[in-house]
């Protein structure tokens, strides 16, 4: 692209656009367990359960939205997300109503579970159509660097949201929702000020399954995939295992993670642009292994405190990387399904990370957890050392 500008008026309001989409989200998720155990009387693996359940109703759906993303339909596909991001916390709080009032559990229960299904489903047209918008607006030598600032804005929800939830949840429940409502209410406000008239040109497409699907994207998708394990069970359950061994709140622990995430996404970009994604997927392994031995072999402040570090730099890291190597090589009648294709390894990694740590938790407690969930770093450094760096759409393939 001969337009080297990276910093438009969509690009600035899709990234704030961006970071409230995703401070609703984790909000729910960092307290949502502790919601099913305090207020409606389940465990952990129902908690399990419910993640892995919002996970499988957004990887059901972003092919789909990835091929509706690349019939053009990018802003309406956006606006159906962000009015079901606000829809999802009201839910939630009639929930609440009815199980504090002392009747109805059962539909509470049930309507908090539904309402978090359809919360999947909220995410997967609010994000999809985000992160591709953010595509479009980036010129092709700069995609990593772009992608980096995009991903700045779920980095930093990722890590301000829980401390933020924690915050309102010991207040009251009620506030927690609302406050996840208003930030949606806030989105489709910055929503009306894009420049919404604006549509790619693409080539429309039947519907198929290679259109549902980028087998280019493939590669660092199931790698990040794999990755994103041990961040699932991160965010679903740190709180509670701070609480449960005397150790520093899981705000504290989120609160370091933003700082590193924050320095880390401010090179990534570049030095992904430069050097390639393979930096990143060795010392992001490396550090989140790191991370998680602390945690299961030595639970203590110091190791807390030095596993946020680490945690805070994998995951700030490797994610930006990886997507930037899914979506750089794809037209843009195919980004909507390369961004799709990369987000539903993304789902899969977090739902099946949470669902497979509230299992094990329950079955083995928090550090045998900690410790069988740090192999999948191994895991994800030998994907990509026999098979993502040696595929086109690697980032060092041409260099």
């Amino acid at each position: 692209m001969k337009n080297e500008k990276l910093w438009t008026r969509d690009f600035v309001f899709i990234i704030l656009i961006n970071f409230l989409v995703f401070m609703n989200h984790i909000m729910v998720v960092s307290v949502f367990p502790m919601y099913l155990e305090q207020v409606l009387g389940l465990n952990e693996a129902v908690a399990g359960a419910a993640a892995l359940g919002f996970s499988l109703v957004a990887v059901l759906l972003r092919p789909f939205i990835g091929w509706l993303l690349d019939q053009g339909r990018r802003k309406e596909i956006l606006i159906v997300g962000l009015a079901g991001m606000l829809l999802m916390p009201l839910g939630y709080l009639v929930s609440d109503v009815l199980a504090v009032a002392g009747y109805a559990l059962g539909g509470a229960v049930a309507l908090a579970l539904i309402c978090r299904m359809l919360h999947g489903a909220a995410l997967a047209f609010s994000n999809t159509s985000g992160a591709t918008i953010a595509s479009d607006a980036l010129p092709q030598s700069r995609v990593a660097e772009g992608i980096g600032y995009f991903g700045m804005a779920t980095a930093l929800a990722t890590s301000i949201a829980p401390a933020l939830g924690l915050l309102l949840m010991n207040v009251s429940y009620r506030l927690f929702f609302l406050t996840a409502a208003v930030f949606m209410v806030i989105s489709l406000a910055l929503f009306a000020f894009m420049h919404t008239h604006q549509k790619p040109v693409v080539r429309k497409q039947p519907l198929s399954l290679k259109g549902l699907i980028d087998a280019d994207a493939i590669p660092a998708s199931v790698i990040c995939l794999v990755f994103l394990f041990t961040w699932g069970a991160l965010e679903n359950f740190l709180a509670d295992y701070a609480i449960k061994y005397d150790l520093p709140s899981g705000g504290i622990f989120f609160a370091i993670t933003a700082v590193m995430l924050v320095l880390t996404r401010l090179i990534v970009g570049r030095v992904a642009d430069q050097k390639g994604e393979g930096i990143f997927v060795y010392t992001c392994n490396a550090a989140m292994l790191g991370a998680f031995l602390l945690l299961a072999l030595a639970p203590s402040n110091a190791a807390f405190y030095l596993a946020a570090v680490l945690a805070g730099y994998a995951f700030g890291g490797i994610e930006p990387a990886l997507q930037s190597m899914a979506v750089h090589i794809a037209p843009s009648e195919r980004r909507g399904s390369a961004n799709s294709t990369f987000l539903c390894a993304y789902d899969i990694g977090l739902g099946g990370g949470g669902a497979l740590a509230g299992v094990l938790i329950s079955a083995i407690g928090y550090q045998h957890m900690y410790l069988s969930l740090s192999m999948a770093t191994v895991l994800s450094a030998l994907l990509y050392v026999f098979w993502g760096r040696k595929h086109p759409s690697s980032l060092n393939y041409h260099k």
